[in-house]
C-alpha cells in the first residue's frame, strides 16, 4: 500500500522509514490499518488509519488517519524530506460544547503527545474544530452530539518515524477518552490488518 521509491538513496531511506512504523508500539485498545496512500503530494508516501477501541473491542471511541510523506527533493515548507499529516476525531461530551478553550486543549494534547515522545520536529501545524449536531422534527428525540477534529502536519527531522506514529496514537487515546498508561508500564504491539 506504501508507494515506493526509485531512487536508491530514497529507497533506502524509504524502508528504514517503513520498518520504523512497523516496529510501533501501541496500546492494545488500538487497531491499526495500512491503507493505500496519497500518491501525487510526494514521491513516497504511506498511509494508516487508526482506530480506538473500548474495552469489548466493539465500540470505536476515536479513529483517524496518519500518513507520512517523503520527498527527497525537501519542499520549501516542509523543512526537510519528510512531513507527516494527521487527523484524528472523536465523540465528546455534549458539555464540552460551549468550551472557549476545547480547541486549544485539542491542540495541547497532541503538542504533549510529540513532547513525551520526544520527537524532533519543525514546521508543525493545524486546526482544531468541533462539530455541534443537534436534531430537530422527526429526529429531535435524538441527544446533541459534539465532536472534534483535530487536523495536523509536522516534519520529522529524521527517519526514525515510530515515535511519531506512537505519538499520534496517543493523541488518537487522549481524545477517545482512554486514560493514560501508568509509568512503567509498556504498550504491547497494537492489532494490525
Amino acid at each position: 500500500m506504501a508507494t515506493r521509491p526509485t531512487s536508491a538513496q530514497g529507497a533506502d531511506d524509504f524502508e528504514h522509514a517503513l520498518s520504523a512504523l512497523h516496529a510501533a508500539s501501541v496500546r492494545p485498545e488500538v487497531r491499526l490499518t495500512e491503507v493505500p496512500a496519497p500518491t501525487r503530494i510526494a514521491p513516497h508516501a504511506v498511509a494508516m488509519t487508526g482506530d480506538v477501541l473500548d474495552a469489548n473491542g466493539e465500540d470505536e471511541l476515536a479513529t483517524g488517519r496518519f500518513v507520512l510523506l517523503h520527498d527527497p527533493s525537501e519542499p520549501e515548507p516542509w523543512g526537510g524530506p519528510w512531513r507527516v499529516v494527521t487527523y484524528a476525531r472523536a465523540e465528546l461530551e455534549p458539555e464540552v460544547a460551549t468550551d472557549p478553550v476545547l480547541g486549544e486543549v485539542g491542540w495541547s494534547w497532541l503538542v504533549d503527545a510529540l513532547e513525551e515522545r520526544g520527537v524532533e520536529l519543525v514546521a508543525e501545524a493545524g486546526t482544531v474544530t468541533r462539530v455541534v449536531s443537534e436534531s430537530y422534527g422527526d429526529l429531535e428525540d435524538r441527544s446533541v452530539s459534539v465532536e472534534m477534529e483535530i487536523r495536523a502536519s509536522w516534519s520529522p527531522q529524521d527517519a526514525q518515524v515510530g515515535e511519531h506514529l506512537e505519538a499520534w496514537v496517543d493523541l488518537l487515546c487522549t481524545i477517545g477518552g482512554l486514560p493514560p498508561l501508568p509509568d512503567g508500564v509498556v504498550a504491547l504491539p497494537g492489532r494490525r490488518r
